[in-house]
């Protein structure tokens, strides 16, 4: 599984990706966990509003940073 966390490295972003990293964690799976700060790679994916995360190419969140029992559901 590749998981992309999209974002400036605003603190919203990093938190996305604590909890992105607590999510796969606790869920015990494997996954590729990336952090794309560039914004040409984020405009690929149509995101207007960051931070966003990416699983498997599909855009689950967008503008706003979900807890870590959120992120489980999509994992």
């Amino acid at each position: 599984m590749k998981i992309e966390v999209l974002g400036s490295g605003c603190t919203k972003c990093k938190m996305l990706l604590e909890a992105v990293q607590a999510a796969v964690k606790a869920k015990g799976i494997e996954a590729e966990v990336y952090k794309v700060e560039d914004m040409a790679s984020i405009m690929k994916y149509g995101v207007m509003s960051t931070p966003a995360l990416v699983i498997d190419g599909t855009v689950v969140f967008s503008g706003k940073s979900p807890s870590a029992a959120e992120i489980q559901k999509y994992l």
